[in-house]
């Protein structure tokens, strides 16, 4: 018998992050969907449990190092190890975004977040990690994050409009992605970032014209990625995005 595998997905409670759940718990895993919100955390693993897949909850502030670390023990405990780890949480931050009008505060927050929270979360899970045959990191990115298309004649309509928090966040994340390749490379993990493409959810106020299910398809395939597979790249449904 197949031993069942496990993963955590961050920023599981809604959206693409439940989706991602929502999907790798239908190839048969058993997933933890972090959030910090108890109450949508509880909602959505009952939901997930409801369509028959194999949920637990995982309170998880990724902006709180005591936070990471109590997951981390809370899924050693149940689990023993950990095959994947999708970094899905993340934040827009407030407006406005042009560099020359925002807060500085406001980009402390979105790095705290979809960098330095990517970061804590997967060095706590490292130990974990280590322990699956197979072990997978995926970190959600965004088109937005590629310096290739940002500085493209068309970036307007490619990456929409200029941001000073949430773009650099993206691409910050992408670097730092790259170096944990570097520092991981002759090991079995395999790392790598996922762009959904424009999809609709709370984020963006709903206003793009993918569906959360569309925008997990990503993750899912990374998470999933055979042995020899690639690490330290970017990749949207198309194939490798330029970095």
């Amino acid at each position: 018998m197949t031993e069942r595998k496990i993963a955590l997905v961050t920023g599981a409670n809604k959206g693409i992050g439940y989706e991602i759940a929502a999907g790798l718990g239908t190839l048969g895993w058993s997933v933890g969907v972090g959030a910090r919100d108890d109450q949508r955390r509880s909602a959505a693993v009952e939901k997930l449990r409801a369509a028959g897949i194999d949920a637990f909850a995982v309170p998880l502030d990724v902006t709180d190092d005591a936070s990471a670390t109590a997951a981390a023990r809370l899924i050693d405990e149940q689990a023993g190890r950990l095959d994947v780890l999708v970094n899905n949480a993340a934040i827009a931050g407030d407006m406005p975004q042009e560099p020359t009008r925002i807060d500085p505060a406001t980009i402390h927050t979105v790095v705290d977040t979809n960098v330095i929270g990517v970061i804590r979360v997967t060095n706590a899970m490292l130990p974990l990690l280590r322990r699956s045959a197979a072990p997978r990191i995926v970190n959600m990115s965004s088109s937005v994050g590629s310096l290739t298309r940002q500085s493209g004649p068309a970036a307007e309509q490619t990456v929409g409009p200029v941001s000073a928090a949430y773009a650099p966040s993206k691409t910050f994340l992408n670097a730092v992605t790259l170096q944990y390749a570097r520092e991981l490379g002759g090991t079995n993990i395999l790392i790598n970032t996922g762009c959904p493409g424009y999809v609709a959810t709370d984020l963006n106020g709903f206003r793009g014209v993918r569906t959360p299910e569309q925008g997990a398809a990503i993750a899912i395939k990374l998470a999933t990625l055979p042995d020899d597979g690639p690490t330290g790249q970017f990749f949207d449904d198309a194939g490798v995005v330029p970095w």
